[in-house]
């Protein structure tokens, strides 16, 4: 049987009521992890968010979290090099992922952090989802299908998050989603509900945090 996927739906008040208290309680940076022994104790759930780079990530967490700069962003793509560990609330672990893709640093240290960032999604045994992020504009590329192949390995449910929403016009956005949708039905590891969200105004984020809330 091929799996549908569609977007995901706008929460009930008691989720949303949920996602909104855990962004609205700590958030601390705890450590950025450059080998897998740095890693902190899988003593907790965790979320991760990969992407390609310049696809948003920071943006998208620091409009989660409602602080302006609890991740890095920048017009520089690449910038983020290693694990970053925050600590949500006190039972979470939100791990901001190097961008992969193009990145503006030397060759061997490009191949350094992606080493790291295949092993940490194919190792960590507390990692519940995976936010896979894709431009709006873009749509899902080659080397976006090689995180999700890994992610398909490893047995790790991603979600697909799409960023910039609103950079583009609906008949895009329309049809990039349904590239994307084409794209997840190569993948058992991917999660049936795609996230919309423009972090400038806020789409998606109310439905991003109760999704997050929910995983235990």
């Amino acid at each position: 049987m091929e799996m549908t996927f569609t977007e995901a739906p706008t929460p009930d008040t008691f989720t949303a009521e949920a996602g909104r208290l855990l962004f609205a309680g700590p958030v601390d940076f705890v450590k950025g992890v450059v080998a897998m022994s740095g890693l902190p104790p899988a003593d907790r759930v965790e979320i991760c968010f990969a992407g390609r780079s310049n696809v948003g990530k920071s943006s998208l967490i620091n409009a989660l979290t409602g602080r302006k700069s609890l991740a890095r962003a920048s017009n520089t793509p690449g910038r983020t090099q290693e694990l970053n560990f925050f600590a949500l609330g006190e039972d979470r672990y939100m791990v901001d992922l190097p961008g992969y893709g193009y990145a503006n640093a030397p060759l061997a240290v490009v191949e350094k952090w992606q080493k790291l960032l295949k092993s940490y999604l194919s190792g960590r045994q507390t990692l519940r989802r995976a936010f896979v992020l894709i431009d709006s504009r873009h749509g899902v590329k080659s080397v976006d299908d090689e995180i999700m192949n890994l992610l398909d390995k490893s047995a790790v449910t991603f979600q697909v998050v799409m960023t910039k929403a609103d950079k583009v016009s609906k008949a895009e956005l329309a049809a990039n989603f349904e590239q994307v949708k084409g794209a997840l039905k190569k993948h058992p590891a991917a999660y049936p509900e795609v996230v919309l969200t423009s972090s400038e105004k806020g789409d998606g984020i109310e439905t991003l945090r109760a999704i997050i809330a929910g995983l235990v």
